[in-house]
């Protein structure tokens, strides 16, 4: 069972439709207890760190209920965009506080001649062999909407990096902790099989 956490910013709703096409049994809840019960779980994210930072705080238990299931538990979390920014422990975005399961601050993107919020299809670039990414071709696309991007502490959570005006993480691990900044659940092909991916992906002993 995959639990899919509702911050009420998220997709919630394009996660659990693209969990139904993979024939996965999924939830969406924001309880504590139940959060406590999964056998995985996927942070959904859209809008701004500091409206998920509170959101994190607006249900009691919650931020200590996903700290629990994935620092003690060791149960795979997934987060997505915002809900990948939300691993770590801070944002250029706001004062608001993430969730510190991977060490480091959420940069605003820089692309003097882009266009901000970087927007629409790109490629990415994986830096590492992991079960996350298995299946994939090496020309994988994915669809990002976003303007702030996370940078871990430690190079060694970089998991893919992607072209925009410059490098930038777009998906990081720290152990049973993953995230992408792109969106799977928008991601055609691509983001269905990163979410087999995921949901295959046996807990760390």
């Amino acid at each position: 069972m995959v639990t899919i956490i509702d911050l009420e910013s998220g997709n919630v709703g394009s996660v659990r439709n693209m969990l139904h096409r993979l024939e996965k049994d999924c939830v969406v809840t924001s309880c504590p207890k139940a959060i406590l019960c999964a056998d995985r779980v996927i942070i959904p994210g859209v809008g701004t760190f500091n409206n998920s930072a509170q959101n994190l705080d607006k249900f009691r238990g919650l931020r200590l209920a996903l700290k629990r299931v994935a620092l003690e538990k060791k149960v795979p979390v997934l987060g997505i965009c915002v809900g990948m920014q939300i691993l770590m422990d801070s944002s250029d975005e706001g004062e608001g506080e993430g969730l510190g399961l991977v060490r480091g601050k959420v940069r605003k993107l820089v692309a003097p001649e882009l266009k901000i919020p970087h927007m629409g299809w790109n490629s990415v670039e994986i830096k590492k062999d992991d079960r996350l990414f298995e299946k994939l071709e090496a020309k994988n696309r994915f669809y990002f909407v976003h303007s702030f991007a996370p940078e871990p502490e430690s190079k060694g959570e970089v998991l893919a990096e992607t072209l925009y005006g410059r490098a930038f993480c777009s998906a990081i691990k720290k152990q049973n902790v993953y995230g992408v900044q792109f969106h799977p659940e928008k991601s055609h092909r691509f983001g269905m099989q990163l979410l087999k991916n995921f949901c295959e992906i046996p807990h760390v002993s």
